[in-house]
């Protein structure tokens, strides 16, 4: 599951509270504003070669190979998050995004790489498209957080799109592995049998239905608390707009 995580970087909170705190240093955010554009401009080389690849076909089916090795690459790419929280340069929980990145990069390398019957299926698309859209709004709006100059526009699309994108992407992911389970059987991908030198067996079909059944407790919880961040960021804009 790949929920956005909603927090913002240290250098855009404004309280007094937060005045206090450390943030990172000029190198530590001359860093980050470098990799996030770095990313967000990966995820906009991704959009374009769907929509190229979609111009020149004139389908959407296996619009997949057209963005295979961007996607890998920028993908796993995110790993760093989980590094820049452990280092202490982006001040958020280490377990929650290393859970949020892994589950994508599970499903680039481990799911869609290795499963290659799934690759031409429009679940597939379904989360790229996902994924590529938030991806962008993600990174653009660290961009600008880290910079002090944050336009509202996209920190409303930060806050907004996920409502529809993220079920969008958890169908696309579970659709994906749903798909996969039949080649996954049938060939033991990844599966250790007994007996073996190590007296352990590992059934990867049987894993791989586990983590499609870990969506159901933790999609709710995610999701609600990403309406709730809405509410607590946005709220107030929009409540004053009504008054107006």
């Amino acid at each position: 599951m790949s929920a956005p995580a909603m927090g913002t970087s240290k250098t855009a909170h404004t309280d007094s509270s937060n005045k206090k705190k450390k943030g990172p240093g000029t190198l530590a955010i001359a860093y980050l504003v470098i990799y996030n554009v770095v990313m967000t401009a990966g995820w906009l080389v991704i959009a374009v070669g769907l929509v190229r690849a979609y111009l020149a076909r004139g389908s959407y089916h296996g619009l997949y190979y057209s963005i295979e090795k961007p996607l890998k690459f920028f993908q796993t790419g995110a790993l760093l998050e989980i590094l820049h929280c452990a280092v202490g340069i982006v001040p958020s929980s280490v377990v929650l995004t290393g859970f949020q990145v892994m589950s994508r990069v599970f499903l680039t390398w481990a799911v869609t790489h290795s499963v290659r019957e799934v690759q031409s299926e429009d679940s597939v698309l379904l989360f790229v498209v996902a994924w590529t859209v938030t991806e962008i709004i993600r990174y653009s709006f660290y961009t600008f957080s880290l910079l002090n100059h944050l336009p509202y526009l996209i920190k409303w699309a930060r806050y907004t799109f996920f409502v529809v994108l993220y079920p969008m992407g958890v169908a696309g992911e579970l659709l994906t592995i749903y798909a996969a389970l039949p080649y996954v059987q049938k060939t033991g991908l990844y599966s250790i049998t007994l007996p073996n030198n190590y007296n352990f067996s590992f059934d990867y079909h049987t894993f791989l239905i586990l983590v499609m059944i870990s969506y159901i407790p933790l999609f709710p919880q995610l999701y609600f608390h990403m309406i709730r961040q809405r509410k607590k960021v946005l709220g107030h804009v929009e409540e004053y707009s009504k008054v107006e």
